[in-house]
C-alpha cells in the first residue's frame, strides 16, 4: 500500500492538451512552478488522496520495454529531476497524440515531481501525471472597501458585495491521474492509476494508448484472477458438464467468497477440497484453469497471499440471486441447506 503522509511536491509544470482528432492543439508552459506551503497542502490533497486502490500496473511494450514513451520519460526524470520542464513537454505531446477519439475532452495537464512517497514501507520519489477534464461552476463573492464604524460596542462595517460566476477545477474530484513510483524499474516501474471518467471506448486511451500498462502480478492480481476464473467456471463451464441447479451454483460462489474472506493465504488443494468437494468437479476445474491461463495469457499460481481489497471488489460481481420469475427472486446470503 502507498503512503503519502510525508510526501511533498518539488516542482510542477502545467500544460493544456486538446483533442487531436478535432485539431484542438495544445498549449505548452515555459515555467516550472515550485508551490508554496499553502498550495503544497492543497495540491497534495487534490492529487494524491484518490490513490487508495491496491491494484498496480507496470509500463510495458509489446516488443521492448524501452520503447514505451512514458517509461523513457520516467527514467530520464528519475535520473535528473531538474529536467521536469523538458520531459513534461514530451509527455504533453504524447498525450495529444493519444487523444484520437472525438469524444475525448481537452484538459489541463499536471506533471509533478514528488518527494518522500512510500510504497511497501520504502521511501522513494514518484512522478505524477494528472489531467483535469471537467470544470465546475462556483460563486465568487467579493466586496469593495469597507467603511468601519463604531457603536453599541460592536465592531462593524458596511460595504457593497458582489457575486460572480466563475469556472475552475474542483479539488475534491480528480478526473485522471497516474503515479509512477521509482521502484521495479526493470519491470516498468510500479504504477497506480485513477480514471474517474472511464466510460466507453473514448476513455480507455488513458491506460491503453497513453500509458500502455499491464497489471502487476502481485497478491491483488493473483486473488482477482483466481476468483474471476472460478466464477466463470461455475457460471459458464460447470452447467455444460454437469447437471446443476441455479441454487447449487449460487452456493458454490458463496462458499468461494467465504473461503477468500476467512483465509490469509490461498492453497489450491485446500480451496478445491473445502469449496468444491467432489473429485470429478475438482478435476474439471483444474482442466478449466489450464485452458483459462492459455486463453487469457495469465498465470494462476497454486499458492499466494490473499488480497482483502481484491476479495472485496471481486465479490461484488458475484451474483448470488436465483431468478424464479420476472418479479420474484431469491437472494442467497447463507448456507445452501437453508433454501
Amino acid at each position: 500500500m502507498p503512503s503519502f503522509e510525508s510526501s511533498s511536491i518539488k516542482s510542477v509544470v502545467l500544460h493544456h492538451v486538446g483533442n487531436k482528432e478535432t485539431d484542438e492543439g495544445y498549449i505548452l508552459s515555459d515555467k516550472v512552478i515550485r508551490p508554496g506551503e499553502a498550495m503544497q497542502d492543497l495540491l497534495v490533497k487534490y492529487l494524491l488522496t484518490p490513490f487508495k486502490a491496491e491494484e498496480y500496473y507496470h509500463l510495458y511494450d509489446d516488443d521492448k520495454l524501452e520503447l514505451n514513451e512514458i517509461y523513457q520519460y520516467a527514467c530520464r526524470l528519475f535520473d535528473d529531476n531538474e529536467a521536469l520542464l523538458d520531459v513534461s513537454k514530451h509527455v504533453a505531446r504524447h498525450l495529444y497524440d493519444s487523444c484520437t477519439h472525438p469524444n475525448i475532452k481537452s484538459g489541463d495537464l499536471f506533471v509533478v515531481y514528488f518527494k518522500e512517497c512510500q510504497f511497501n514501507g520504502e521511501t522513494m520519489d514518484a512522478i505524477g501525471i494528472f489531467k483535469s477534464e471537467n470544470k465546475s461552476q462556483f460563486l465568487k463573492v467579493s466586496h469593495d472597501e469597507e467603511e468601519w464604524c463604531s457603536g453599541d460596542g460592536d465592531r462593524s462595517a458596511t460595504a457593497v458585495f458582489r457575486m460572480d460566476i466563475d469556472k475552475g477545477i474542483d479539488t475534491g474530484h480528480l478526473d485522471k491521474g497516474t503515479i509512477i513510483f521509482n521502484t521495479e524499474r526493470d519491470k516498468g516501474f510500479v504504477v497506480s492509476v485513477v480514471d474517474n471518467t472511464n466510460r466507453g471506448v473514448d476513455a480507455v486511451y488513458w491506460k491503453d494508448s497513453f500509458l500502455h500498462i499491464k497489471q502487476r502480478q502481485d497478491e491483488y492480481y493473483n486473488t482477482h484472477q483466481v476468483m474471476q476464473a472460478y466464477k466463470r467456471f461455475v457460471t459458464d463451464e460447470l452447467p455444460q458438464q454437469f447437471e446443476i441447479s441455479r441454487a447449487d451454483q449460487v452456493d458454490l460462489l458463496n462458499r468461494s467468497v467465504t473461503f477468500f474472506k476467512q483465509n490469509d493465504n490461498f492453497e489450491m488443494d485446500d480451496f478445491t477440497r473445502d469449496v468444491i468437494g467432489q473429485s470429478e468437479v475438482i478435476d474439471s476445474f483444474k482442466d478449466y484453469k489450464e485452458n483459462y491461463e492459455r486463453e487469457f495469457d495469465v498465470q494462476l499460481p497454486d499458492s499466494f497471499s490473499i488480497s482483502e481489497g481484491a476479495v472485496k471488489k471481486q465479490s461484488r460481481s458475484y451474483k448470488c440471486v436465483i431468478k424464479l420469475d420476472k418479479n420474484f427472486h431469491i437472494y442467497v446470503h447463507g448456507d445452501r441447506k437453508l433454501i
